[in-house]
């Protein structure tokens, strides 16, 4: 069961039963091809991120909601596992649990396709029911697979009791509200939901910059920009040169969930570490996200703290 005392760090998000095919190659469309091995396993950015945070040692809370069905039911069980309270976990009646295809070719690229099912239906109300939950945090987490006006109303809710928000649009959509910007003490997002939001091409560290100058313009405090095996850039309000952060050369096997093993790294850093410096707590998360694309699967792949260096800690 989780610790007591209140959760250090609160996801408000996505739970995704992945559907997982392993192939040498991405079928073109209208293709069929062979792959050698198929699993199914636990994934949705929201309970990824949480997954990490809760295996490096953080206090951890999720708010979400499965389907009343077996993906669900199995759900609920892999959160008791990871010592993750599920007081504030939903099952409805009236959509399935979050789904997600995924396959992945020899060089651990992939392609997705989430149906997100239950996730849709968290709303008001189950946040109301979280709030005390969600304002005693140190860290709230959220992202776009559930309702986005969802999102923003756990962001502002923690924002405005001195929480700690880290946001990470994704999926992203062009059109984000605003307020998400202003809400968000860091700002999270990889390439390609950097040039959505922004326009800008992502192709190197000195084009992150240019993105991340773009979103402090639009309110942010700090924004890191992931860049997968080349590390991150990030720039702040105090701190507006961009600075990129490189990630220690390993052999990706599935690259799946590496994004949400870093943000839910950064979380955990945040609420335990608070007073290390944010480029500090960004080599950390890089290094976490790098252990985790050397296994294959999404939180197959997360390392536990036991399994890490302890000078990391």
């Amino acid at each position: 069961m989780a610790a007591a005392g209140p959760a250090e760090v609160v996801v408000v998000g996505s739970c995704m039963t992945d559907l997982v095919s392993l192939t040498t190659r991405l079928p073109k469309a209208g293709e069929t091809i062979h792959g050698h091995k198929f699993f199914i396993g636990f994934g949705g950015k929201g309970a990824n991120q949480c997954i990490q945070a809760a295996r490096l040692g953080a206090k951890t809370l999720m708010i979400c909601k499965v389907g009343k069905d077996s993906f669900g039911n199995d759900y609920i069980e892999n959160f008791k596992r990871n010592g993750i309270s599920t007081e504030f976990v939903g099952q409805t009646e009236d959509a399935a649990t979050g789904a997600a295809s995924i396959i992945v070719n020899g060089e651990g690229q992939n392609v997705i396709v989430i149906v997100a099912g239950a996730n849709l239906l968290l709303d008001s109300e189950d946040l109301k029911r979280a709030a005390n939950a969600i304002c005693k945090a140190k860290v709230i987490i959220c992202q776009l697979e559930i309702t986005p006006a969802i999102s923003l109303e756990a962001l502002k809710m923690a924002y405005s009791n001195g929480v700690k928000t880290l946001f990470n649009p994704a999926p992203a959509h062009a059109e984000l509200d605003p307020q998400f910007y202003t809400h968000s003490d860091i700002f999270c997002c990889n390439e390609s939901e950097a040039e959505i939001l922004t326009g800008i091409p992502v192709g190197s560290p000195e084009d992150a910059g240019k993105v991340g100058l773009v979103l402090l313009k639009r309110g942010c405090k700090l924004v890191i920009v992931t860049l997968g095996a080349e590390g991150c850039v990030m720039i702040s309000v105090d701190d507006p040169t961009p600075k990129h952060v490189p990630a220690g050369k390993v052999r990706a096997v599935d690259t799946t969930g590496a994004g949400d093993s870093f943000v839910g790294a950064l979380a955990f850093c945040m609420a335990c570490y608070p007073n290390l410096s944010m480029e500090e707590m960004v080599r950390k998360s890089n290094f976490i996200a790098s252990v985790s694309v050397q296994a294959s699967g999404t939180q197959s792949s997360y390392p536990y703290r036991k399994d890490l260096p302890q000078d990391l800690f």
